[in-house]
């Protein structure tokens, strides 16, 4: 993969490099590096997550696998026919993603899941560049406030302009469409903030758009 959309020696952000050595050396099973992006290099249909999760991308070297957040994700992305298979299970599991790419605002696992507002700029570079090899009229979901704003930063829009709020619809001075989400995580799907049925709609959503495009 290019390094200017992905750099799996990347150690830019010293405090993060630090942590997953020492992640590494707790865990010797884990993957413990930065976390490459996954699915269909030609995309037009972009998802952007916050971080990996220490058990979870953090461990498989895949996005969302392996913990809480990626249950309902691959099982919607399966139900609309952009995964081969509703679960994913390992990298080595055989899934494959249609016309669908998934990566991560910071690549690398925070301390707590709580990346600082530093290493989100600092890391920002990548995702600006994944951006910019997408076509026009792609869409774009984030989840998560996090999520939102480091793909407005990417591209340069204004943080008023676009207000986050689930299923909020943003048109981009580029031509790329941004949808918004809650972020599937254990928290907001135990608590219902985020319910199967308004991820569905998000997806549904998405896959009108891109049928019009």
């Amino acid at each position: 993969m290019n390094k200017a959309v992905f750099d799996a020696d990347c150690r830019q952000c010293e405090r993060l490099a630090d942590f997953l050595d020492d992640v590494g050396r707790d865990y010797p099973t884990y993957y413990a590096r930065p976390v490459p992006p996954f699915g269909d290099p030609k995309t037009r249909f972009l998802i952007v997550g916050l971080a990996p999760g220490m058990h979870g991308a953090n461990a498989s070297g895949r996005p969302f696998t392996g913990d809480h957040a990626g249950i309902l994700l691959y099982q919607t992305l399966y139900d609309f026919g952009f995964a081969s298979a509703a679960e994913s299970r390992s990298r080595e599991d055989g899934l494959v993603l249609k016309n669908c790419r998934i990566t991560n605002a910071v690549k690398c696992l925070p301390p707590q899941n709580k990346p600082q507002t530093s290493e989100i700029r600092q890391c920002n570079h990548y995702l600006q560049q994944e951006l910019a090899g997408l076509p026009k009229g792609a869409v774009i979901l984030a989840l998560g406030r996090i999520a939102h704003d480091a793909v407005l930063r990417a591209q340069d829009e204004r943080a008023r302009d676009h207000v986050f709020g689930h299923a909020a619809e943003h048109q981009l001075s580029n031509g790329l469409r941004l949808i918004d989400s809650y972020h599937c995580s254990r928290y907001n799907t135990q608590t219902r903030r985020l319910t199967a049925d308004m991820f569905r709609a998000v997806f549904a959503r998405v896959r009108d758009l891109l049928a019009a495009s």
